[in-house]
């Protein structure tokens, strides 16, 4: 597996400020597929002022311009896909189909998303009596989780791009290759040197240091709410504007009257989807008392078709955190059946596909983000009882909501402190904007609203 040996800085390949270097391991046979440096604050400020350099020149080239390099990046990762893929799964695991369909092909669509967004947006409006300027924010430090390693750069980098801002990239430790592959695409697509940086590190270190640099206008990050609360804490001392998509606990809510099988069965797959280690996974699923059992049958038999099918988790270290948390869920009462705490494989990094019933509404595991394939089974009263089962945690950042009258399914997604809902299995939209409520978040991204996230307003009056 191809790795350079260096960070992507104002266009070029240059040598890292130190000599560590960080080990990538496939989490599925366990061994080093690639090294990369590990970044210190010498290397993130030397981006940053690249960046700081560029800001100027890109900021005032023309809308259509910067859609033009935006078109151009998505067509050199679209012919890449297949790179891509392969890279996603050496470093992350996940099955090869699946990053061909979903680690390869969304971020390639939603690069194609902002390049037109770009030529279209209205950058400058009339208001009464005052023109409405929106203008680039400037340099944005995007620190990147590992779970959905090239979407979630280009669900920063994109939308930055087109707004005129400039971009350092600090990606997740465990996936940089793909993040690497990324910058030869910008380069590749003629994006001008220094507008976008990439620097790989640690997150204590040089995720810290970007976090924390003056030069740095707002810090957008992915990734677990107790390390966004570190992040908010650090920009707020410099009033530095931050976008943060955090940790989920999303309810998949199965109302009376609702094709239960589809239900379950499409329930069962978003949770196992990517080794569950995706922040809006519908964890929970809510099922009426009356036909609760049946519902954990289905779930059972669904989930014993993903034993073979899913990848590992990312780290031994993530595998230990969910096979704790699948034996706090048997000691605190819930029953399991479906997986369990055991590893399944002597090699990998691999939870069972694990279902819990009788979970009751303040246990650990209807509590607290797993991150990892296990869905917990809870059962409710009437309508009311579900939606208070539903808001009951301290995230809101997806959902899902199953009826037969699509208005009744409406009417309580409406009422769910969520900031993204599906309806009886509604399609994913990359156009649509994704974030959450309560500690899942601040801001938004995809399509227009993760657009303005990295545009500030100005008004002249005449």
């Amino acid at each position: 597996m191809r790795a350079h040996d260096g960070m992507y800085i104002d266009g070029a390949w240059r040598p890292a400020a130190g000599q560590d270097v960080i080990e990538v391991v496939n989490p599925a046979d366990e061994q080093v597929v690639g090294t990369v440096p590990a970044g210190t604050a010498a290397d993130i400020d030397a981006a940053v002022r690249a960046a700081r350099a560029a800001l100027p020149g890109w900021a005032a080239t023309p809308p259509a311009e910067r859609a033009a390099r935006l078109t151009a990046l998505r067509d050199v990762l679209d012919a890449r896909r297949d790179e891509i893929a392969a890279t996603v799964t050496a470093e992350l695991g996940a099955p090869l189909k699946f990053s061909q369909a979903v680690h390869a092909a969304v971020p390639i669509a939603v690069a194609g998303s902002y390049a037109e967004l770009a030529g279209t947006y209205a950058f400058e409006e009339k208001v009464g009596n005052s023109t409405v300027y929106h203008e680039p924010i400037g340099v944005v430090g995007a620190i990147t989780p590992w779970n959905y390693p090239l979407h979630q750069i280009v669900a920063k980098a994109a939308p930055a791009l087109a707004a005129g801002c400039t971009i350092v990239v600090k990606p997740a430790e465990n996936t940089p290759l793909v993040a690497q592959l990324f910058a030869e695409a910008v380069h590749e697509a003629g994006v001008p040197a220094g507008v976008l940086n990439l620097v790989t590190g640690l997150g204590p270190v040089a995720g810290q240091a970007l976090a924390e640099h003056p030069g740095v206008d707002l810090v957008s990050f992915t990734g677990s709410t107790a390390v966004g609360r570190r992040i908010a804490s650090v920009a707020g001392a410099a009033v530095k504007k931050v976008a943060l998509e955090l940790g989920g606990k999303s309810a998949n809510v199965i109302l009376p009257g609702a094709d239960l099988a589809k239900a379950v069965n499409v329930g069962v797959a978003n949770v196992m989807s990517n080794s569950g280690q995706t922040c809006s996974a519908w964890t929970r699923m809510l099922v009426h008392r009356d036909r609760y059992d049946e519902a954990v049958e289905l779930a059972a038999q669904a989930a014993a078709k993903y034993g073979e099918r899913i990848g590992p988790v990312v780290s031994a270290r993530q595998q230990e955190r969910v096979l704790g948390y699948i034996e706090k869920g048997v000691a605190e009462g819930a029953r399991l059946v479906a997986g369990g705490p055991e590893a399944p494989r002597e090699k990998g990094y691999f939870v069972s596909p694990t279902v819990f019933a009788d979970v009751g509404p303040d246990m650990t595991i209807a509590q607290e983000e797993i991150f990892g394939p296990v869905l917990s089974i809870l059962r409710y009263e009437d309508e009311e009882d579900a939606l208070r089962i539903a808001n009951g945690t301290v995230y809101g950042l997806a959902g899902a909501v199953w009826a037969a009258d699509e208005a009744q399914a409406v009417a309580f997604a409406r009422r769910m402190d969520t900031g993204q809902v599906d309806i009886n299995g509604g399609r994913f939209n990359p156009l649509a904007p994704f974030g959450g409520y309560k500690q899942s978040g601040v801001g938004r991204e995809l399509g227009a609203h993760g657009l303005t996230e990295y545009l500030q307003t100005k008004s002249l009056q005449f």
